[in-house]
């Protein structure tokens, strides 16, 4: 399994800090229970954020991206722990360490070269013609100038570096 490095302490801060109220859990396994991602796959939340309050290991795990941020853990925690919230902070501190899934780096490219995470293609075009909608929707794939704004303020904010950077390893896995 990869490690991070142990002067690294600034990554396993983070990824605690992340994860400070967790302790509060009571391990009653309703965020487990009420998570669509986990029945459909190996995603247990309730271990996930434990694993991350123990170490910065949970960067490289799979899981962490397995979550679809819905939300339904956080709002029936009975003890009101933040589990979304650091599910997300966590991520951010893996794609700042060059981790990202494969799934989630494509979305992101995808984000940055096209304005949306799922471009409209001939196809879709077509198919929206049949059904009496506009060839394009009321989006950056309509208007290129907007597009272009979006392409600058991605860039602007550093995402494309972030994403550059997360292109070095897959969560999961070994460095590509």
């Amino acid at each position: 399994m990869p490690t991070i490095p142990q002067d690294d302490a600034f990554v396993l801060n983070e990824v605690k800090n992340a994860c400070k109220n967790i302790f509060k859990c009571m391990q009653c396994g309703v965020c487990s229970g009420s998570c669509p991602s986990g029945r459909h796959t190996s995603l247990n939340i309730r271990k996930l954020v434990r694993k991350a309050a123990k170490t910065a290991d949970v960067l490289h795990d799979e899981q962490l991206w397995m979550c679809t941020t819905c939300y339904n853990c956080q709002e029936r925690c009975p003890r009101n722990i933040d589990i979304v919230d650091a599910v997300l902070m966590i991520r951010k501190v893996a794609v700042h360490e060059g981790i990202m899934h494969s799934e989630h780096r494509k979305v992101s490219e995808l984000l940055l070269e096209h304005g949306h995470a799922v471009p409209i293609d001939k196809d879709n075009r077509e198919k929206r013609i049949k059904l009496g909608l506009n060839e394009l929707p009321e989006t950056v794939h309509k208007y290129a100038e907007e597009l272009e704004e979006v392409k600058i303020l991605l860039t602007s904010c550093g995402f494309d570096r972030l994403l550059n950077r997360a292109g070095k390893k897959d969560a999961g896995s070994e460095e590509i």
